[in-house]
């Protein structure tokens, strides 16, 4: 069996068919992310998107304002913006790009965006964490799945010292 041939990046490289944005639309996302005093800025297609650590497709941060266009993902959407809702506020009014190398807060962001995926129409975790092991994402037990199930006591950890009401 040969490999799916996958539609092509800005750079050339291809990539896994996942949800985007344009799947479910800017409203839904920006309304999850207002509930965490976070904006969402809509790039327009074919433009850079500030902020992006990855390039592409991949959502940006800056400030307290997430940036993506129709095209980003939405595992890279939710998952800029649990960066910015697990950071203190300190950081998250200075962050720019660079949302961390905090192995404790990336776990936790990636916890964070598999709850949240419930929030999104057409999305919920299931999906998401499907998403999340097409586009490559590394886990210890070998898929978000697995991780989120019987390997994220760390990262639940650190969700309920920075706000247990993320847990649900």
């Amino acid at each position: 069996m040969t490999a799916p041939r996958l539609p092509p990046t800005e750079s050339g490289a291809r990539v896994p068919a996942v949800l985007r944005i344009a799947d479910i639309g800017f409203a839904p996302c920006a309304d999850l992310l207002a509930g965490f005093d976070l904006h969402l800025h809509a790039i327009a297609d074919g433009e850079a998107i500030p902020g992006s650590y990855w390039g592409d497709c991949e959502a940006g941060l800056i400030g307290n304002t997430v940036y993506a266009r129709a095209d980003t993902p939405i595992h890279s959407l939710l998952h800029e913006a649990c960066h910015l809702i697990v950071m203190p506020a300190e950081r998250r009014a200075k962050v720019h790009t660079d949302a961390t190398d905090s192995i404790a807060e990336e776990d936790a962001t990636c916890y964070l965006q598999i709850l949240l995926a419930d929030r999104l129409p057409g999305v919920g975790r299931d999906r998401l964490m499907a998403d999340m092991d097409a586009w490559g994402y590394s886990f210890r037990l070998g898929s978000a799945q697995a991780w989120f199930g019987h390997d994220a006591e760390d990262a639940r950890a650190f969700l309920e010292r920075v706000d247990s009401s993320l847990l649900g």
